[in-house]
């Protein structure tokens, strides 16, 4: 998934807040958890998430997303963040790593064992 913030994602100071980064790492880890669920999921933990460099507004972030762990009705997801800094060189930076554990539900929202690979 690739994203560039907005100046309504940032401070004054043109620092993207963390919340909206955690807000589309949430998204970007939906996506496979999603596939292997064949359906609806649910974020039910955020394992880890760190923050390793500042963000700003007009980089490009790309988000991979890589599923680490399945169970009967979770999926663990490992997401890395990277921004493209296009300044006076283009530089590309590790940002953000987060894991976050995502949950199979049916159509009343309760946890359902995932479908055979």
């Amino acid at each position: 998934m690739r994203v560039m913030p907005q100046p309504a994602d940032a401070n004054i100071h043109g620092d993207v807040f963390g919340g909206w980064i955690m807000a589309q790492v949430d998204i970007a880890g939906a996506i496979p958890a999603t596939r292997r669920a064949a359906g609806r999921v649910a974020t039910i933990a955020v394992n880890s998430f760190t923050f390793k460099q500042p963000v700003f507004v007009g980089d490009l972030l790309s988000f991979y997303a890589e599923i680490i762990k399945v169970g009967r009705t979770s999926i663990t997801v490992s997401v890395e963040v990277y921004s493209e800094r296009q300044r006076l060189e283009m530089e590309v930076v590790k940002v953000t790593e987060a894991t976050l554990t995502y949950v199979a539900t049916d159509d009343q929202r309760k946890s359902r064992p995932l479908p055979p690979v």
